[in-house]
């Protein structure tokens, strides 16, 4: 199953964190994670960077870590699931009684995202990612 096409899958995963540094280092020595540092796709020139997960071994990215992008936001573990189309998913749950907690929005490269909370209060992000040029080209973040 190829997750990031398959709609409903679990893509990716995302710690945002009060220390990136740390965290790398906490998760790399417990999981053995291999992490990579890049710029913030779609960021600014001086956004804080984005730390890619790869586990031992494998160069496919399975998920990403980042500096909280609030003053304040307490640091939390965030799962992406895969959607056919982002605007419809979006509609689709305000229409059955969940919120919009990040309007959709475009990342360069990456795809169409929102973040969505269900009526009992679970918050989940979607994503409808970007057509790769190549198929071969290994994703690197959401």
């Amino acid at each position: 199953m190829e997750v990031f096409k398959t709609h409903g899958a679990f893509s990716w995963s995302e710690l945002m964190t009060t220390d990136p540094k740390k965290a790398t280092e906490f998760y790399g020595k417990l999981f053995g994670w291999k992490v990579e540092v890049m710029p913030m796709p779609g960021g600014p020139a001086d956004a804080p960077p984005y730390h890619v997960i790869k586990t031992r071994g494998a160069d496919d990215a399975i998920g990403g870590m980042m500096a909280c992008p609030q003053q304040g936001m307490p640091p939390a573990w965030g799962i992406y699931v895969t959607v056919d189309n982002v605007d419809e998913t979006v509609a689709q749950a305000k229409a059955m009684g969940g919120k919009v907690l990040m309007e959709i929005m475009e990342v360069p490269t990456v795809g169409r995202m929102a973040t969505i909370q269900d009526p009992q209060g679970a918050v989940i992000n979607v994503i409808t990612y970007a057509e790769m040029p190549d198929e071969k080209v290994t994703r690197q973040c959401p």
